[in-house]
């Protein structure tokens, strides 16, 4: 009995320390957007590809993701507080497999792009994320529930706009994966609270 008594009273002691290690675990609080950003609007997207026109649809995209989801108002760029800017910095197609004669069956797009939010009174920076990526596996067109390399973006696309808005609206760490952040030293700071190693240069007065 004395046994039986000891072990229970080992295993609420644990489950006492867990409870607590969770309670101690750091759980970052949401970055916001400043309360002077009422309405946003979206720049056209940069291209540094060789693609043309990928930044027609992917501005599409992003547009459609904040109308429906209406937290911010979108309005033409002289009339916002702030501003976003996204830039395809990469677009990366490579053949997973092939049949018989050397003809890919399958490919996988990879398109990585760098994120700025810029508070437009002040001209400057707000925060910054880099190396966002959205990617599609698919079988080729050719095969039986294959997809085209355009429709392949599409669906990029979509994901893509969805991460920005998530971001933008959810703020700091609401997007997640390979992604580098850094944040400036004015912006509104939860985490993290100190300045950056390597400062962010605002673009240059786009207005």
């Amino acid at each position: 009995m004395a046994m039986r008594l000891k072990g229970v009273l080992i295993a609420l002691a644990a489950a006492l320390v867990c409870g607590c290690s969770e309670d101690l675990a750091y759980h970052p609080a949401p970055q916001l957007l400043p309360a002077n950003i009422k309405k946003v609007a979206i720049h056209m997207i940069g291209n540094k590809t060789d693609q043309m026109g990928l930044e027609d649809k992917l501005t599409l995209a992003i547009r459609d993701a904040f109308t429906t989801d209406g937290t911010y108002p979108i309005v033409p760029e002289d009339d916002a507080d702030g501003v976003v800017f996204l830039t395809v910095q990469r677009y990366i197609l490579t053949p997973l497999g092939n049949d018989a004669t050397l003809i890919p069956t399958s490919y996988k797009l990879r398109i990585v792009c760098d994120l700025q939010f810029i508070d437009r009174a002040k001209n400057q920076v707000i925060w910054e994320q880099q190396n966002m990526e959205g990617t599609k596996t698919y079988a080729a067109a050719t095969l039986p529930g294959g997809i085209t390399e355009e429709q392949a973006r599409e669906a990029i696309w979509t994901g893509l706009a969805a991460d920005v808005l998530t971001r933008v609206v959810q703020g700091f760490g609401a997007y997640t994966g390979s992604s580098s952040r850094r944040i400036s030293a004015d912006a509104p700071s939860t985490e993290p609270g100190s300045k950056p190693e390597t400062p962010i240069t605002p673009v240059t007065n786009p207005y």
